[in-house]
């Protein structure tokens, strides 16, 4: 029965591939469409009658007439104007009807927990981004009844807590519990193992039954599911997970950069593996990997499946050294983008976001294909002195060090400091083994090297001598886990911040001296 539910679900991707092509109009074409259909379907609701929607659906340039008319907001301007709302049981605020699931998240900055409303619409939104994802696996060579097995999808738990008459939790959660009855067939860990509460709890449940799961995919954020792997090999006592699943061919990666942990997935895993990465968030599924012949990893925006995106070049005309918003900022539309540029993203989605400002910043790398890559948030980046160091320089700086010096890394935290009249990066490096015969200093100045040959502003500021040599500290990995779990983020779904705020720097420094290191 799995074998015949396996080519059902093949052919079913086949045509989805082939009506849901993005490649036979522009990419300012299907986002023109994109924002005709929000604009329509939020006309009458109080937000589209306050914004006027209906004179700008009629305005000879929509989009032009739509970025001079709406503001853009962050998380805060947009719940406490409108968001608010919905959860007061209000109906036709920002979407169409009544929202009753919401998206808790914080991100990796430890602030409080956002509210995200996640419409009907959304959810249907994101099945069609799955979809369409792994609709372009069935151009690849994946061996036979690779649709017929199992899918091991690492989240969060689907117990979520009643507020009124809505629903919150993890995105991951709320898109398990409106999982297709003929998928829960392929579904692992399971509707059991997946309501646990507890992450340490669902590990060891996962762990235990491994061995009689068929898997074919693996996803989750990797930070998490390398621990479950780790997890599984300790438990199932064997060498690597291909030994476990041997018809294991697809990781889907997502939710942070996957660089810092491809070499320590390889040696888990094992055999002929492809990593598909993705790009998730709780106010939508943006972008995917549809090619698996590129080691860059490009992620294809979704263009048409209710989300209108909008980039604001990430610089000095727009942003302020700390990441605020300028209030002469500009937003670009698909059209005006340009290769090797940085911007910050917008979001208006079918879930009543209008021109949201997200808080992550990726580079268009392939502007006809709108492949992009992820290279951080607009206030996790290092800029003390000038420097302007994305996460994105940290992780690819590190995984030349791992290549150059035959090294791998676990996690690690970045703090800027000022020393008197100049300014420190104090680097806080995991190590899951012992680096023989190399010292923090030596590493330091190949770390240095590298975040100055890939980036000209961190190098001009270092032959300034504004900004001193590295400062690094080798630490086991597992302490990093032990605090980020001391601040009840152990919840297989949170983002490892790499950029400390103020705050978790000196609970990072406590905790360390604790721990007398």
């Amino acid at each position: 029965m799995s074998k015949i539910k396996g080519q059902l679900f093949k052919r079913g991707l086949m045509w989805h591939l082939r009506s849901a092509s993005q490649r036979q109009q522009t990419p300012l074409r299907l986002q023109q469409q994109s924002l005709q259909f929000l604009l329509q379907m939020a006309e009458q609701t109080a937000f589209g009658r306050h914004y006027k929607f209906a004179q700008i659906r009629a305005a000879l340039d929509p989009i032009r007439a739509y970025q001079e008319q709406i503001p853009i907001v962050d998380y805060e301007q947009m719940y406490a104007h409108w968001w608010h709302r919905l959860l007061e049981d209000e109906a036709n605020v920002v979407w169409p009807g009544q929202i009753r699931y919401f998206a808790q998240s914080s991100g990796t900055s430890g602030s409080p927990s956002k509210q995200i409303p996640v419409s009907k619409a959304m959810l249907g939104a994101m099945k069609r981004s799955t979809k369409f994802m792994f609709a372009h696996s069935t151009q690849w060579e994946l061996g036979p009844n690779f649709y017929g097995r199992d899918f091991l999808i690492m989240g969060s738990s689907t117990t979520l807590r009643k507020q009124g008459q809505h629903w919150l939790g993890d995105i991951s959660g709320i898109n398990a519990t409106q999982m297709p009855s003929w998928f829960r067939g392929f579904y692992k860990p399971g509707a059991k193992i997946i309501k646990l509460p507890n992450w340490e709890e669902r590990v060891a449940a996962i762990a235990e039954q491994a061995h009689k799961w068929d898997l074919s995919v693996i996803a989750g954020i990797p930070s998490w599911v390398q621990m479950m792997l780790e997890r599984v090999l300790q438990v199932q006592k064997a060498d690597q997970i291909i030994d476990i699943w041997p018809n294991l061919k697809i990781y889907v990666s997502g939710g942070i950069a996957f660089s810092p942990y491809r070499q320590r997935f390889k040696e888990l895993i094992g055999g002929n593996v492809h990593t598909l990465d993705t790009y998730n968030t709780s106010e939508g599924s943006l972008a995917c990997q549809t090619r698996i012949d590129d080691e860059v990893m490009p992620l294809e925006l979704i263009l048409n499946n209710g989300i209108f995106f909008e980039f604001i070049p990430f610089n000095a005309d727009n942003f302020s050294p700390t990441g605020q918003l300028l209030p002469q900022a500009k937003a670009l539309h698909i059209g005006e983008v340009r290769e090797g540029k940085e911007y910050a993203l917008l979001l208006s989605t079918c879930s009543g976001a209008w021109r949201y400002l997200l808080g992550d910043t990726v580079r268009i790398l392939n502007k006809q294909r709108a492949e992009i890559r992820l290279t951080g948030r607009i206030k996790h980046f290092v800029s003390i002195c000038g420097e302007h160091l994305s996460v994105d320089n940290m992780n690819e700086a590190l995984a030349r060090c791992e290549a150059e010096l035959g090294l791998q890394f676990g996690e690690f935290h970045l703090q800027a400091v000022k020393v008197g009249n100049h300014f420190e990066h104090h680097w806080f490096l995991g190590q899951t083994a012992p680096l023989a015969g190399l010292s923090e200093e030596l590493l330091a100045q190949q770390l240095d090297q590298y975040l100055g040959a890939l980036n000209d502003d961190y190098k001009t500021e270092r032959e300034d001598n504004l900004l001193k040599k590295v400062k690094l500290r080798l630490l086991p990995n597992a302490l990093f886990w032990e605090w980020w779990g001391q601040q009840k983020r152990i919840d297989g779904q949170s983002k490892f911040p790499r950029v400390l705020t103020a705050k978790q720097f000196a609970d990072w420094k406590q905790f360390l001296d604790a721990k007398g290191y």
